[in-house]
């Protein structure tokens, strides 16, 4: 499900990036404004323009059912 443009991004937040889904699953760094810091399984560190993509947000009940697919190495526990 995407989120809205710009905002409700939080440290810790897994996502995924719409367009680049070979960037495999991504977990938010840092956001502030607009710009959201994600690490991402396959393309490494990138600053995304939450007002040009919307990021789509991947719950931690997905995470823990293994519907989100391969698992970040950043995921916590």
């Amino acid at each position: 499900m995407p989120l809205r443009s710009g905002t409700a991004f939080a440290p810790g937040q897994f996502v995924r990036h719409p367009d680049r889904p070979d960037w495999g699953l991504g977990q938010v760094q840092s956001a502030v404004g607009s710009r959201v810091t994600v690490s991402f399984e396959n393309a490494g560190k990138v600053l995304v323009d939450a007002l040009v993509v919307r990021l789509e947000e991947i719950p931690e009940a997905d995470l823990d059912s293994g519907t989100a697919g391969p698992r970040s190495s950043a995921r916590r526990g």
